[in-house]
């Protein structure tokens, strides 16, 4: 009786061992089960080769990736706004299965072209300019961005010059503030000065530019160039009031100093979060959309108002 009964328990034994290899055959191939274990992965494709003025929109993409189970793939280029190189890497990773592009462009007509031919189903997010075939937009109204700075501009102005310095390139986005502002200047009847310049040269270039001697105040409309005016301004004791665009450690310690008189911010954070959410969600076949990012004026004796706190000065878990 007793040898019957261990029988019996070494039978089920066997019996429950064989099920549970049977089983972990059978269920990593059943329907689904593959994508909830394998995450979504996502491309971001910067258009400069140092991307530390993207650290908070990239603490935000990663917070998101987190929260919604993807991973993300950081690329940069090897030349600042080398359009060819982006496209190549766009191809690249549409080819290598990338779930999802998330892409500041350098050139958005010319990429909304490539897109056309390279991207297939594999959803885009455009970053900063509206680009063709990209299923979102993240970015503020940069028109209304401009004529806000112009107007914080105008509050100021009391003569001269405003040299407004054209960094833009290709980038609609960033193009599309400085003509925001210049209108609103001509308008006002404020002489303007319209300069096309290099982002990565404006820390020394600035200096030797003939009209910024016969400026009042100086326009940058993004990040980069924003930091390399404050730069150049204060290495060569210019003197110009600087108005500018983006929240960094060095652009609010200008503001604190006094080197620079306002800036216009939104949160880079929540735009990394929002990027990297609707990539995500477009890429599970969901219907997703994006408002323009709200901004503020922030000038230096307002940064350490509550809301502008919360702005220049983001803490993230």
């Amino acid at each position: 009786m007793k040898k019957r009964r261990n029988d019996l328990i070494q039978l089920a034994i066997l019996v429950v061992l064989g099920t549970a290899v049977v089983l972990s055959l059978v269920l990593p191939q059943l329907p689904g089960r593959e994508r909830e274990v394998q995450l979504l992965e996502l491309s971001v494709i910067f258009r400069e080769t140092d991307t530390a003025l993207w650290s908070n929109t990239r603490l935000g993409m990663e917070q998101a990736a987190g929260d919604l189970g993807a991973e993300l793939r950081f690329l940069t280029l090897t030349h600042t706004g080398d359009s060819d190189e982006q496209a190549d890497l766009i191809r690249r990773e549409v080819e290598g299965g990338a779930g999802a592009l998330l892409v500041v462009p350098a050139d958005p007509e010319y990429l909304g072209k490539q897109l056309s031919e390279t991207a297939g189903s594999c959803p885009v997010v455009s970053i900063e300019s509206p680009m063709e075939g990209a299923g979102m937009v993240v970015a503020p109204d940069n028109e209304a961005l401009g004529r806000q700075l112009a107007e914080a501009v105008l509050a100021d102005w009391t003569g001269g010059t405003v040299l407004l310095l054209d960094t833009a390139g290709e980038s609609t986005g960033v193009d599309a503030r400085l003509d925001g502002a210049e209108a609103v200047l001509t308008q006002a009847g404020v002489p303007v000065l319209r300069q096309t310049a290099a982002p990565d040269r404006l820390a020394t270039g600035l200096q030797l530019l003939s009209s910024v001697k016969e400026a009042a105040a100086i326009m940058a409309f993004e990040p980069y160039a924003t930091e390399q005016t404050i730069k150049a301004v204060e290495a060569g004791g210019l003197g110009q009031l600087i108005y500018g665009v983006g929240v960094s450690t060095y652009v609010v310690g200008a503001l604190e100093r006094g080197s620079m008189t306002a800036v216009a911010a939104w949160s880079d954070y929540a735009a990394g979060y929002l990027a990297a959410e609707g990539a995500i969600r477009l890429a599970r076949g969901e219907q997703y959309a994006a408002e323009a990012l709200p901004f503020t004026i922030v000038r230096g004796e307002d940064i350490y108002e509550p809301d502008n706190q919360k702005l220049l000065f983001p803490v993230t878990s």
